[in-house]
């Protein structure tokens, strides 16, 4: 069953190539942007925002110092065969035995492209490090206080990489009560004291890189806390029927992945009882994870595919939980295999489509060809990729469109940007204006139309020239369409 591990883990990496060379996605770049120069500035991140963890920043930053794009890819090759094996050790320790479910669960929904496995996002990279700590919980179940440790440390770790994925903690609060229940108070009262200490020391280190790097903790709060309530907010207040779209979208993926139906197979698994002794029993753990990850999806808010990488640990972590009752049967296993063909047909079919993002690409190397080094730009809004693909910088920290609902919704900061000392040599908009819901673009709106000259247009991009002593406006100046 080993060798059978790693030819799955192999596969699953496999599985990854043909999207490697795929140009990055906005997430991606915007990520790479802001890491490559988050040092003490004037925003959260040197001179960018974004309401993202540290440890998501480090390894961008990592990925950006060992070759970029191509680099940041690899590593998500790494994960994905890492999450496999990792999901192997857990059957193991949990099942005292070899089974193949767990870790063919994982192969499956980290590589299908309708779990938006095409690109590498923080809830990807946090999947190792949720299943290292179920993996460090069940083997604390036995009463080693280091594996709480351990476990901690993961948990938060994972949270570091993205702030909702708190999944270990779950499984963690669950575990103290059932060892409360079943091993007495004293036991549930070490473990839950390791599980603190671990998440204590990886919480502090990381407040301590950050801080060391100019990211204040109290901004870093704000960022990752209390920004998410606010967007929540200006969500269900402003947003358009494209969020409604993408949340169909998103269930439509998973059920075509065929998750729902394996879950609930899985779920009637769960009526036997447990095989192996002193093991720790997974069935209210794993439905506990389940439940948190699918309403960690549903308050995401704006429902992109790879939401659904979040549900991967708990879908694990039921694997084992049926395994523990015996060997998967005939309707897990059909199960199983539906869920596996349909991630095989998604990547066959995405790795032999049009490459996606060319707009974004073409309107870099239009950047690139017309610009200098020294240039600068501004995307309306989102799109933080064509900035990191043009080699240039932003002088507008906020580089994705949700923060600038929430943070800078009248555009107050972005019309000084555009009329002060440092505004952008270019600025590129999506679609005609820089009206989108949420946002009051008139001011904005008439600076970029009086300071700026339009110069060409590529798909639905706009591209604007600084041209402050052009009093003739941008609509109608020097016109030059690209496709």
């Amino acid at each position: 069953m080993r060798r059978a591990t790693w030819a799955v883990a192999l596969l699953a990496g496999l599985a990854w190539v043909p999207f490697v060379a795929w140009p990055l996605s906005p997430d991606e770049g915007g990520f790479l942007l802001v890491a490559s120069q988050w040092h003490p500035g004037r925003s959260l991140y040197g001179q960018y925002w974004v309401d993202r963890p540290p440890l998501l920043l480090t390894i961008f930053d990592l990925a950006g110092h060992l070759g970029g794009a191509t680099a940041l890819r690899l590593m998500g090759i790494a994960v994905v065969v890492g999450s496999v094996i990792l999901a192997a050790h857990l059957s193991r320790a949990a099942t005292d035995r070899r089974t193949a479910a767990a870790p063919l669960v994982a192969a499956a929904f980290l590589t299908s492209p309708l779990f938006g496995t095409t690109e590498v996002n923080g809830e990807l990279l946090a999947v190792p490090l949720v299943l290292t700590g179920l993996l460090t919980l069940v083997r604390a179940w036995r009463g080693a206080f280091v594996w709480a440790v351990a476990a901690g440390a993961a948990g938060m770790a994972a949270m570091m990489v993205k702030q909702n994925v708190v999944d270990v903690f779950v499984v963690a609060a669950v575990v103290v009560v059932l060892s409360a229940r079943h091993r007495g108070p004293l036991r549930a009262l070490s473990l839950a004291a390791g599980v603190a200490t671990g998440a204590g020391a990886i919480l502090g280190a990381a407040l301590a890189f950050g801080e060391a790097r100019g990211t204040e903790p109290m901004g870093l709060w704000n960022a990752v806390v209390v920004f998410r309530a606010q967007a929540s907010t200006v969500i269900s207040a402003s947003a358009t029927t494209a969020t409604s779209e993408r949340l169909e979208s998103l269930l439509a993926a998973a059920v075509v992945s065929g998750a729902p139906l394996l879950v609930v197979v899985l779920l009637l698994r769960l009526r036997g009882t447990v095989t192996i002794g002193e093991a720790l029993d997974l069935r209210v753990p794993a439905m506990a994870l389940l439940t948190w990850e699918a309403v960690a999806v549903a308050v995401g808010g704006s429902y992109w595919l790879h939401y659904l990488i979040g549900l991967v640990p708990g879908m694990v972590l039921l694997a084992v939980a049926a395994a523990q009752r015996g060997p998967v049967r005939r309707l897990a296993a059909v199960a199983l295999g539906l869920a596996i063909t349909s991630s095989a047909v998604a990547i066959t079919v995405a790795a032999t489509s049009a490459t996606p993002r060319t707009d974004d690409t073409q309107v870099a190397a239009y950047l690139r060809s017309h610009g200098t080094t020294h240039d600068s730009v501004v995307v309306g809004f989102g799109h933080p990729d064509i900035v990191w693909e043009a080699g240039l910088h932003s002088p507008y920290p906020e580089l994705w469109s949700l923060p600038v609902r929430v943070r800078d919704s009248s555009l107050t900061d972005l019309t000084h940007v555009l009329r002060g000392r440092r505004a952008p040599t270019w600025v590129v908009v999506s679609g005609d204006s820089l009206a989108t819901w949420g946002v009051d673009t008139s001011t904005a709106e008439d600076v970029l139309v009086h300071d700026y000259r339009h110069v060409t247009t590529i798909g639905p991009y706009v591209v604007w020239h600084h041209d402050p002593h052009s009093q003739v406006s941008g609509r109608t100046g020097d016109l030059t369409s690209s496709a």
